[in-house]
């Protein structure tokens, strides 16, 4: 489903970014996109949606991200972004929700038992017409997850999906994350989280694979992350 070649990236020419980055994650997947800050989890999201470009080729379902093929990508991509103000840009929770199926052709009736079915799913469904605006920073972030799920994307990309969240969403948004069938790729410092979500981790420090393999290992493995500025999941602890 995701492939990357030898993909190199810079935003300026003295310092690399991403260095000769390569991987491939099936579809169906769940991987959690690992590192200290500055390890290029995010340019790596930004490739895929084709935010910016590189060096090497960046591959979604065979075809290669680049101008001419980004409304095709785009389709198979759902992103929720760090910051969920700059994702939520319609006046209601509802409005945001329903701009994508409605615009993937969907009928008025059909988006809305979409939005519904998704609102109930993550238990939000009394948020559907709040206005953005008057939502707390915990809610907005709920409500930026339920306009992706909406969508359907084949590929769900998550970036910091649990950050401003009390304890009780938290868990929602993991339990959520869990049972989706879709793959999904999720940059996160919450190493719990990631645990308890991703099957395999991929561990990147200066642009480059430390580690990439089974989650309950490379998260256990106290030296590695110690090694790559990371610290151990709290549950592991011990």
């Amino acid at each position: 489903m995701i492939e990357f070649r030898h993909v190199s990236f810079g935003y300026d020419s003295a310092r690399a970014v991403l260095d000769d980055l390569s991987f491939t994650i099936r579809d169906g997947e769940s991987v959690g996109l690992i590192g200290a800050n500055g390890a290029g989890k995010s340019t790596v999201m930004k490739l895929l949606t084709g935010l910016v470009s590189g060096e090497g080729d960046v591959l979604v379902d065979g075809v290669r991200v680049e101008k001419k093929s980004l409304g095709q990508i785009r389709k198979k991509l759902g992103f929720v972004l760090q910051n969920s103000d700059n994702q939520m840009f319609m006046p209601t929770v509802y409005e945001d929700m329903i701009f994508a199926p409605l615009n993937y052709m969907l009928s008025r009736r059909e988006a809305d038992e979409r939005v519904d079915a998704v609102l109930q799913q993550l238990g939000l469904s009394e948020l559907k017409h709040r206005y953005n605006h008057k939502l707390s920073g915990g809610e907005k972030r709920m409500a930026a997850i339920a306009t992706i799920l909406a969508m359907e994307p084949e590929v769900i990309l998550m970036d910091e999906p649990t950050s401003a969240l009390d304890p009780y969403n938290r868990r929602i948004v993991i339990n959520t994350i869990r049972s989706l069938p879709e793959t999904r790729i999720i940059t996160s410092h919450d190493l719990d989280m990631i645990l308890d979500t991703c099957e395999r981790v991929i561990l990147l420090s200066g642009g480059r694979i430390a580690a990439d393999g089974r989650a309950e290992e490379i998260l256990r493995d106290r030296k590695l992350l110690e090694e790559n500025r990371l610290e151990l999941p709290l549950r592991l602890q011990k």
